[in-house]
C-alpha cells in the first residue's frame, strides 16, 4: 500500500505582476500620497512611489470584505467542481 503524505501547501500560486494603467480622481491621489508620507513617517522608512501602495491597499480591502469572502467560497465550495 502507498501512502501518499498531504502537503500542507498546494500549487503555487502564478506570483506574476499584472500591469494595469488606470486613472484616480485628483482627490484620491493627494489622500495617496498623504497616506505614503504617513506611512513613512511612522515606519521611518520613506515611500519613493505612493502607488505601490495601491495593492497592498486592494488585497488588504479585499482580505477584510466579508461579502467579498461569502461569495468566493460559494463560488469556490467544492461541490461545484471549481477550485
Amino acid at each position: 500500500m502507498t501512502l501518499i503524505a498531504k502537503l500542507k501547501i498546494g500549487a503555487l500560486p502564478d506570483d506574476k505582476p499584472v500591469k494595469l494603467s488606470f486613472e484616480l480622481p485628483a482627490s484620491v491621489h493627494r489622500d495617496l500620497v498623504a497616506y505614503a508620507k504617513a506611512l513613512a513617517g511612522e515606519s521611518g522608512q520613506p515611500v519613493s512611489d505612493p502607488g505601490k501602495l495601491i495593492a497592498p491597499m486592494l488585497a488588504r480591502f479585499m482580505a477584510t470584505d466579508r461579502g467579498f469572502a461569502k461569495l468566493r467560497r460559494t463560488r469556490h465550495s467544492p461541490t461545484d467542481g471549481q477550485e
